[in-house]
């Protein structure tokens, strides 16, 4: 469970932040609201599992691909998701947390949870946090995370963990997933949502414009959430 002082302070340093404390913010020109299901329908919910970092000090940072004072880069496909949080009737919702945990490309967790004997990757950051402003963007770098095993006869797909908080709205838990992957189809967690469904979390990534690094790979993930009041 979440600490909701602790919540509640972090959104108060966010609001009192603001853009200008974003130094890391990435400015590039959106490719829409492809990912939006139907209607704007909510985002289905999906499990925070067990490797939610529960950082004691928080940081806005939204490049997981640079840490301070390295110089280095971390392993895999750097990627950018971008996309809006959305609320009732497809309005953007400003001011909302937007959370990002996730495996780097060997499959490991940076938790000591995680009991995976892959290695870890000093130069990556594993987690990150933003506030969206009016149009409620939200942009993250990051890259492609590892599959890994969840059980003797299960492996995870590559999946990138959310946890979205505003006020007025209810908390939202879920998970991003990538198109493509085979091991989606037998992924135990990602099942749990009808098939008719499963379009709003999983993302196809395209070669990121010339103004972000060569190479590149970007995405589009809509995200709506519900209010409080139904």
């Amino acid at each position: 469970m979440r600490n909701e002082s602790n919540s509640h302070g972090r959104r108060q340093f966010f609001k009192k932040a603001g853009w200008g404390a974003m130094g890391a913010m990435l400015t590039v020109s959106r490719l829409g609201r492809a990912q939006t299901a139907a209607g704007c329908g909510l985002t289905p919910p999906q499990t925070e599992g067990p490797f939610y970092p529960g950082e004691s000090k928080f940081t806005i940072d939204n490049d997981l691909t640079r840490l301070p004072g390295r110089n280095s880069r971390p392993l895999g496909q750097v990627i950018y998701i971008q996309g809006h949080i959305l609320g009732p009737g497809c309005r953007p919702v400003k001011g909302a947390l937007v959370e990002i945990w996730q495996a780097c490309s060997s499959g490991r967790y940076n938790n000591k949870k995680d009991t995976n004997r892959a290695k870890l990757d000093p130069n990556f950051r594993y987690w990150g946090e933003m506030i969206t402003e009016e149009d409620g963007d939200y942009m993250f770098k990051t890259i492609i995370p590892g599959a890994y095993p969840a059980d003797s006869d299960w492996t995870r797909p590559p999946h990138i963990h959310f946890k979205i908080a505003a006020m007025g709205y209810k908390e939202l838990i879920t998970q991003m997933y990538f198109a493509g992957q085979s091991l989606n189809d037998h992924d135990l967690i990602l099942q749990q949502i009808p098939k008719a469904e499963q379009g709003a979390v999983i993302v196809e990534f395209a070669p990121a414009p010339q103004n972000l690094e060569p190479g590149s790979l970007i995405g589009n993930f809509d995200i709506t959430i519900e209010s409080v009041r139904g």
